[in-house]
């Protein structure tokens, strides 16, 4: 029997679900930066796509809070924020450069990839609390999250690697 001091799974989805809100309000916040500075347009237009979605991301999210009844409140994430700290130097770097998209891509999926962790383990964390209809809303943003994943692997292996390989 857990003690009063002990918290919950409830109490941990709680507390994840607050550091993604904040992880995806970060993102939304450093998608443009990342389509102005893409050199094809393919990638720009990625990003931008990406941005509209994280738009809908952060309504899901709300709505799971709304769910449980709680106020819809991020917390700091130390996680992203040195993920996107990375992407800021990548820009930094290689800007102007052919290797540059390769390198935002790269900043990307990490992003993404951290993403598709936390929404992951939100949505098994739901199902075993019985929150039905959090798991649909966290599982539709899993899919496209993952979707974008391959979306940045495909321009990879299209162009960006290449050129960047052939960077003089």
């Amino acid at each position: 029997m857990p003690t009063k001091s002990e918290k919950s799974l409830e109490d941990l989805f709680h507390d994840t679900l607050r550091d993604i809100l904040y992880a995806e309000k970060k993102i939304l916040k450093a998608l443009p930066k990342m389509a102005k500075a893409a050199e094809a347009e393919d990638l720009r237009a990625g990003f931008e796509k990406h941005r509209d979605e994280t738009e809908v991301h952060v309504e899901r999210l709300q709505e799971v809070f709304e769910l449980m009844g709680k106020r819809a409140q991020g917390k700091t994430c130390p996680g992203i924020d040195g993920i996107l700290e990375e992407g800021e130097e990548i820009m930094e770097e290689f800007k102007g450069t052919s290797t540059l998209d390769a390198g935002l891509i790269s900043a990307a999926q990490a992003v993404e990839h951290y993403e598709i962790t936390r929404y992951g383990t939100l949505k098994r964390w739901a199902e075993e609390l019985g929150m039905t209809d959090a798991v649909a809303l966290l599982d539709q943003t899993l899919q496209e999250e993952a979707a974008t994943d391959e979306a940045l692997t495909a321009i990879a292996d299209a162009s960006a690697n290449d050129r960047a390989k052939h960077a003089a």
